[in-house]
C-alpha cells in the first residue's frame, strides 16, 4: 500500500473548542485520508487556551488514527478574564461590548494595541518549536496556517523562513478589513504594524486560501500575486442524516452571533407586521443576541414571540434549524461586506429550508443562495417585501410545499467534496 503523504495544519481552535471556525480544518481532516493525504494537527492545548466557546461534541468528528499534537500558551485573555470577569472581555464579534463602558474600552484599546495582530500571539512560541519538531520526525513538506486568529499565520511565515517548506496560508476571515476592526482602537502606529504583518504573510505564502471571491479579490489587490484560491466553507452530510423534526408553530430561526453591526430592524419592521396580521409565529435565536437587538423586538411588541436560546453544542444546533420554517442570515451591515461568507450559511442550505437573507444583494452570499435556489436575500431598507416573502413561505409551509433547490449545487458545498479542492492544492 503506497504511503500517504503527510501535511500538517497549525490550528488554534480545535476540539473541545466551539464554534463556526473549528468545523473547517476538523472536517477537511475527517476526510483527507481518503485522498492519500494524512494530516498532522498542532493545536494550542485546552488546559491554556482561551476559547470564546466550548463543545466536545466535536471531538466526535476527531479520527481515531489522527496525531493531535498540542503545546503550551501563555494567554492574556486569561489574565484578563481573571482579573474583570469573562463577560467583560471583548470576544468575536464583539456581542458583548457596552461602547459606553469605559473599563471595555480600555480593554479594547489594551487588545487592539499591545497585540498585534491579536491577543492569542502568546501561542506562537510554543507551537513553532513543536512544528519544527514534527517538520523533522514526519519529513513533512507542506504545512498549513489557518485563521483567525491571525497570529497563528506569523507561524507559517517563520516556518516558511526558516525551514524553506511549502506553505499554505488559509483564512476564514479577512485581517485588517474584518468588520469589527475600528472596535480595537488601534492608533496609527498599530494599524500600521498589524497591516505590514498581514501583508508579509500574503507576500510569503506560497499559495493563500479564502473562503469567498469578495476576500480573494480584496487580498489579491494587496499582493498583486494569482496565488489566491476560493475553496468555500461547507457542511458535512454525515451532520444531516436521520434527522426528522417538523416545528408545529411557524419557526424563523437564526444561529450564531448578532452583534450590534448586523441591522435587522427591517425583519423587526416585516415581523410587526405579520403580528398586525394575526400570523402566529415563532421568532428563534439560537447564540449570542446584542442588548440593542434584543431592545429592538421588544419595543416592537415582539417580546412574547422570541425564544432565545444560549450557546449549543454544533449538533444541537443543526437540530434547531430542522426544527424551524424559515432560516434567517443577516450580513453585518458596513462597507465592504460583500466578502461575508458565514460557515451558518452551508449549514443552512443543506437543509433545503427556505432561507431569508439580509444584507447586500450583490455580495457572496446571495450569489450562494440564488445559485443553491435556497431563497431570497433583500436589502436593510425593504421591510414590506420581507413581510410579503415570509407570508409566502408561512403558505407553503401550511400547505405542505417543499422547497426546490438546486442540488447539483448543493453537493458541491459537502465537505467532502471541498476537501478534494485543497488536496489539488497540496
Amino acid at each position: 500500500m503506497e504511503e500517504k503523504k503527510k501535511i500538517l495544519i497549525i490550528t488554534y481552535y480545535w476540539p473541545p473548542s466551539g464554534g463556526a471556525g473549528v468545523q473547517r480544518w476538523l472536517k477537511f481532516a475527517k476526510y483527507l485520508p481518503e485522498f492519500g493525504v494524512e494530516p498532522i494537527i498542532l493545536t494550542v492545548d485546552p488546559k491554556y487556551a482561551s476559547y470564546p466557546q466550548r463543545d466536545e461534541s466535536l471531538e466526535k468528528d476527531i479520527r481515531s488514527d489522527l496525531k493531535v499534537f498540542k503545546t503550551k500558551s501563555f494567554e492574556p485573555l486569561n489574565l484578563l478574564s481573571g482579573l474583570f470577569g469573562k463577560k467583560n472581555v471583548p470576544y468575536g464579534g464583539f456581542t458583548n461590548v457596552n461602547k459606553q463602558s469605559f473599563l471595555q474600552t480600555v480593554l479594547r484599546f489594551i487588545r487592539g494595541n499591545f497585540f498585534i495582530p491579536d491577543a492569542r500571539i502568546g501561542w506562537n512560541r510554543y507551537a513553532y518549536k513543536k512544528a519544527k519538531e514534527i517538520i523533522k520526525e514526519y519529513n513533512i513538506e507542506t504545512v498549513i496556517t489557518t485563521s483567525p486568529p491571525h497570529s497563528t499565520q506569523l507561524i507559517g511565515l517563520k516556518l516558511k523562513k526558516n525551514l524553506n517548506i511549502n506553505w499554505i496560508a488559509d483564512f476564514r476571515d479577512p485581517w485588517t478589513d474584518i468588520y469589527y476592526y475600528k472596535d480595537l482602537l488601534h492608533t496609527g502606529f498599530a494599524k500600521r504594524l498589524d497591516k505590514k504583518k498581514e501583508l508579509k504573510v500574503l507576500e510569503g505564502a506560497d499559495r493563500v486560501i479564502v473562503v469567498g471571491k469578495s476576500l480573494k479579490e480584496k487580498f489579491y489587490h494587496k499582493v498583486l500575486q494569482d496565488k489566491i484560491t476560493v475553496i468555500s466553507n461547507g457542511f458535512d452530510e454525515e451532520d444531516f442524516t436521520g434527522i426528522v423534526q417538523k416545528p408545529d408553530v411557524f419557526t424563523i430561526t437564526y444561529t450564531g452571533t448578532l452583534s450590534d453591526q448586523y441591522n435587522i430592524s427591517t425583519f423587526i419592521e416585516a415581523c410587526k407586521e405579520l403580528k398586525s396580521k394575526g400570523i402566529n409565529f415563532i421568532i428563534r435565536f439560537v447564540g449570542n443576541i446584542s442588548d440593542y437587538n434584543l431592545n429592538g423586538f421588544k419595543t416592537a411588541g415582539l417580546f412574547e414571540n422570541l425564544e432565545i436560546v444560549t450557546y449549543v453544542p454544533h449538533q444541537k444546533s443543526i437540530e434547531y434549524l430542522f426544527k424551524s420554517s424559515v432560516l434567517l442570515l443577516v450580513i453585518p451591515d458596513f462597507v465592504g461586506n460583500k466578502e461575508i461568507l458565514t460557515g451558518k450559511l452551508f449549514e443552512y442550505i443543506a437543509t433545503q429550508i427556505p432561507i431569508i437573507g439580509i444584507g447586500p444583494k450583490d455580495g457572496d452570499a446571495a450569489e450562494v443562495i440564488s445559485l443553491c435556489k435556497s431563497g431570497e436575500f433583500f436589502d436593510c431598507k425593504n421591510s414590506e417585501e420581507i413581510a410579503k416573502y415570509i407570508i409566502g413561505l408561512r403558505h407553503d409551509w401550511v400547505a405542505g410545499i417543499q422547497n426546490e433547490t438546486n442540488h447539483v449545487e448543493i453537493k458541491k458545498l459537502s465537505r467532502k467534496f471541498l476537501t478534494g479542492q485543497v488536496v489539488k492544492l497540496i
